[in-house]
């Protein structure tokens, strides 16, 4: 009987999307012990160890009523910004940024965490309000603000980037409108036009502020503002553009045509396709890659794992990995729509955002198809905060999912 009453803590959770993440973290050991058979290194091992302790953390998690958080928010939110605040005077420099605080000898990558802190401050701020209205909408983004510029300032765009495709994924869950959520985005891709498509700029810019006239409430001044935001992006792009790092800029222009610099910045995407090409439908087999064996890959058991997926489990492998993440966030959208509150559905959502555009862009990158912005593979990159990270977000989820109202007949 008492072990019956221990398990019915769990009895709701839904364990399909816990099955996959472990599946997921199973195999990465495996492809991540491949990818360093030649080497003494423990990374695969480590990768399950602290696989083993994020299943325990979201385990508990899941049995503790999700709700709680609520009362925790702004702590939470404040332990996140300071914890960023901390990596800008003790981080650790490495691969030209400045993103992790080394404790005990062990590294510890804040921003990570702070993308789960992010989530639940939203979700918080958006559970008894519709983001339809702009004065909510706002108050959103400048609580996103201030992470996102602390994360963007050490240099990590990859970051940045998840904590944007957050935020924009869970307003439009809160009924934002679409057209706001545009113009959210407006400056950026006008920053781009302006430096490559001039004629085409002049049209985006004419396009936003008939937008903006059409959809906020203020519509003249609302013209007006989207009109001189767009106009002054393309010179601010490229004000913003020498802000960055040469490593970044390379990343940014070099996934277009890797060959202008095959032996530097363009190396990785090169060895990558080559990596994913060779593998052809069934791959080369378990330690048989000649990319992945030989090491040609930088970072290929991080931001390329997908690399050596490919090149050693082939087309069905990789298929297969992809596979699984549909059925991760398939699950994520039917628990954001059966959740029995607002603050459980955005949770979700938010978790949901989070995996998705990880996920788009880190294998788009490893194709040549996005920039290399240094995104991890969920679940799959070796990555201690990164992996404890997304199975304290399956465990938030799984809370969602386990105390959710039960139907009578």
């Amino acid at each position: 009987m008492l072990n019956r009453n221990w398990l019915q803590a769990w009895q709701s959770i839904d364990w399909t999307l816990l099955i996959v993440s472990i599946g997921l973290t199973v195999y990465a050991g495996v492809v991540i012990r491949s990818s360093q058979l030649n080497l003494e290194y423990t990374d695969w091992w480590q990768h399950w160890l602290t696989g083993a302790l994020g299943l325990v953390l979201a385990l508990t998690i899941a049995r503790w009523r999700y709700e709680n958080l609520i009362q925790w928010t702004w702590i939470i939110y404040v332990i996140t910004n300071l914890s960023l605040i901390a990596v800008i005077f003790l981080g650790t420099t490495a691969l030209g940024a400045q993103r992790w605080i080394t404790i005990g000898g062990f590294n510890i990558q804040p921003s990570e965490f702070a993308k789960l802190g992010l989530i639940i401050t939203l979700a918080t701020m958006l559970e008894g309000r519709t983001a339809a209205n702009l004065p909510t909408m706002l108050k959103s983004l400048a609580v996103t603000t201030i992470p996102w510029a602390l994360v963007f300032l050490q240099p990590d765009l990859g970051t940045s980037l998840v904590f944007g495709a957050v935020t924009l994924g869970m307003l439009y869950w809160a009924n934002a409108n679409p057209g706001w959520l545009l113009l959210l985005v407006s400056p950026m891709i006008s920053a781009i036009l302006f430096s490559l498509l001039l004629p085409v700029w002049f049209i985006w810019v004419a396009g936003m502020a008939v937008l903006a006239w059409l959809t906020i409430p203020a519509r003249w001044f609302g013209a007006i503002a989207a009109l001189t935001v767009n106009l002054v992006s393309g010179r601010l792009g490229e004000v913003l553009w020498n802000l960055l790092k040469p490593y970044q800029k390379d990343r940014l222009i070099l996934f277009l045509d890797p060959g202008r610099d095959p032996l530097g910045g363009g190396y990785h995407l090169i060895q990558s396709r080559i990596a994913i090409g060779s593998g052809e439908l069934w791959g080369r087999g378990f330690g048989q890659g000649t990319q992945t064996q030989g090491g040609f890959i930088p970072e290929q058991h991080t931001d390329f794992i997908f690399a050596a997926v490919g090149e050693e489990w082939g087309f069905v492998g990789a298929i297969a990995v992809l596979f699984a993440f549909w059925l991760i966030c398939l699950r994520l959208i039917v628990i954001a729509q059966t959740a029995k509150d607002n603050f459980g559905s955005l949770l979700a959502v938010g978790v949901l955002s989070m995996v998705v555009f990880q996920v788009i862009i880190n294998v788009s990158m490893t194709i040549g198809l996005a920039p290399v912005t240094g995104i991890p593979l969920p679940w799959l990159s070796y990555g201690r905060s990164a992996l404890l990270t997304n199975f304290l977000a399956v465990g938030l989820v799984e809370s969602v999912n386990n105390h959710r109202q039960r139907l009578k007949f």
